[in-house]
This record gives C-alpha cells, structure tokens and sequence, in this order.
C-alpha cells in the first residue's frame, strides 16, 4: 500500500469515529465481515450508461442514465432519446433546438461516445459488473443493505431503477475504509485468463494506464440461477433486496408462465414455489423444479481519468448499430408526420 493511500484510509477511518455514527459502523463491520466470508470476486462483464459534465452544476461528471446496458448502443439511444425528448419539451429557443437536434443526427448516423450541446458534455461510460463469491454461492443482501419504506408485493407500475441517476464520479469519495480499500484492490484490475481475447485483454491493461482511479457506483441486486457453469443472471438490476424479490416473485408466479408458455402443471408448481418465497418474507433463495435461484449483491466499478470517466473501449462488443429511433423535428418543435 502506498503513503498516499494509506493515509487516505487512515483518515476514512478518523473520520468513521468522529461522525460518532452507530449505524455506519454496524455498516462498516458488515463489509468487513462480508470481505472475509466471500473473498473473491465474480467477474459479469462490462455494462454501459450515460454521464455528463454541466458547467452550470460544476466540474463534476455526473450520471445522467443509469450504467446498466448490455451493450455501448444501447446507452446511446438511450443518450439519443434525451436528446430528442430535451429538444421536443426541455426548450422554447430555436438556436438549443437546432444544436440539440444536430447531436441527434450524428447519433442516427455514427457509432459516436461522445457529443457537446450548448457547452454540455455528454459520454456513453463503461463500467464492470461484479459481485462476491466463497467458491460456491455469492453473497446475498447484506442486514444493513437499505429496504424501502414499503415493502408491497404488489407489482409497481414502473419498475424502480438503481439509483445511479445525479451519482456523481468522485473518485476522492468513499462511504468508509473498507470502500477505500477496495477501490485500492480495483485500481489494478485487469481481465485475464486464455478464455478472454488477446484485444480485451489489451484493452484492458490500457484502462489502467489511461483511467487509473476507480468509483463504486451504488450497490445494486439481482436475482442469479444455479446453471451447468455456474451462477448466470435471471433478471435486471434492482434498487435493493426488497425489488430483487418481487422481481423474482413475479416471475415465479405469473411473467415465466406467459413468456415461457408453461403448462398447467409447471404454472401451478412455480405458483406455490412463489408463494412459498413471500411468505418468508426476507428469504434470499427459492429451489422450483430442479430449478436454484438466489438473490445477490451485484456491485460495478468505473474507471476515471484525467478527462473524466471512461468510455466505451474498442473491444466492447454491440449487436446493432446506430438507427432513427424517433421522427424528424425542425427547429420550432414541429414534428414531422411519418
């Protein structure tokens, strides 16, 4: 450990005990408790969302759509329809519309990372998608991971998303010494291993270099199915414990069913199995029909430089291309019929 880095653990530390914070120390214990019974670290691979630098709010990126995409462009449509969305409702002034629909054309047209409107910097960012593993199972929520005020088990009418959006990247900010130390750990992370290509692994030891700082996005949950090869994802990311299980309670009882066209049989044997699971309340782990499924904390790193968090790199994969998702506009807001 270097001078630098062990003096800015020291003074997380310092800080801890000043703050006189009961709560964050039972924090604080938890992950140090949760470094010791799950040691290593389960590579997901890269996901993808949208930052941007204000002048107006300041100096700092700050994310603008979550880093939760499979592939670059799907961030970038994503990036695309803020766009179009901003210049349709977000301005009355026909010279923002202008410059804010011209970024739209080079994002129907170009596979681009990054584009400037009216001073505003907007980046599609890469992140990797990791949680923590013993050897056998991953970790599950921890009992200090936030539950919403109300834990309803009734489906919402929109899905809540982790809370990535306004997450500042200040690689000078941690929520205590055991974050710091992590991130120390991160900083030297590279892919490895004859199963990842010669260019990724490039790729990656060149982040190092060029984005040498490390962030922690917020720590977010899923739900993962025991598979010939290991644990494999079984749904999207959710904002905590509590949303990771109604996702996969609804799935239990009633969306695999219509999108797996189950039986009556299986539909009625996934039912119970997901009534089974909301009865106990807070249960991390279900088994229907041969079938292992357990809730765990997924967490994501993102690599910062000099110029600001890092974009998507030359050997992240996309299955598509840039394409006219929304109809032409002109610059008084008039949108053309199709």
């Amino acid at each position: 450990m270097t001078d630098d880095w062990r003096q800015r653990i020291d003074a997380l530390q310092e800080e801890l005990i000043r703050r006189d914070d009961p709560t964050a120390w039972v924090r604080e214990a938890d992950a140090v408790d949760a470094s010791l019974r799950y040691p290593h670290l389960a590579l997901r691979g890269p996901v993808f969302g949208v930052a941007v630098q204000d002048p107006a709010e300041g100096p700092e990126w700050r994310l603008l759509k979550p880093v939760v995409d499979p592939m670059p462009q799907v961030a970038r449509d994503g990036l695309n329809s803020h766009l179009w969305f901003t210049a349709k409702d977000g301005t009355d002034d026909p010279a923002v519309r202008r410059e804010l629909l011209a970024a739209v054309a080079v994002l129907e047209e170009k596979s681009v990372n990054e584009v400037t409107v009216c001073g505003v910097r907007y980046r599609v960012v890469r992140a990797d998608e990791f949680s923590r593993g013993d050897g056998e199972d991953l970790e599950p929520p921890r009992p200090t991971d936030p539950e919403p005020a109300d834990r309803s088990w009734e489906r919402p009418r929109r899905q809540p998303s982790v809370p990535d959006v306004g997450f500042v990247l200040d690689p000078g900010h941690d929520e205590g010494p055991m974050a710091g130390a992590i991130r120390l750990g991160l900083r030297s992370f590279v892919y490895a291993g004859d199963r990842v290509p010669d260019r990724v692994r490039a790729d990656s030891r060149q982040a190092v270099l060029s984005h040498p700082d490390v962030v922690l996005l917020p720590t977010a949950f899923g739900v993962v199915e025991r598979g010939a090869s290991g644990w494999e994802p079984a749904g999207g990311l959710a904002p905590s414990p509590h949303e990771a299980r109604r996702q996969l309670y609804d799935g239990m009882s009633e969306v695999w069913a219509v999108l797996y066209q189950y039986n009556e049989t299986t539909r009625s044997l996934y039912a119970e199995a997901a009534e089974r699971f909301r009865s106990l309340g807070r249960a991390d782990e279900v088994s229907v029909a041969g079938r292992r499924f357990r809730l765990c904390r997924v967490e994501r790193m993102l690599r910062v430089g000099p110029d600001g968090p890092e974009p998507v790199r030359d050997s992240d994969h996309d299955e598509y291309g840039p394409m006219r998702l929304h109809p032409p506009m002109d610059e008084f807001g008039r949108i053309a019929e199709e």
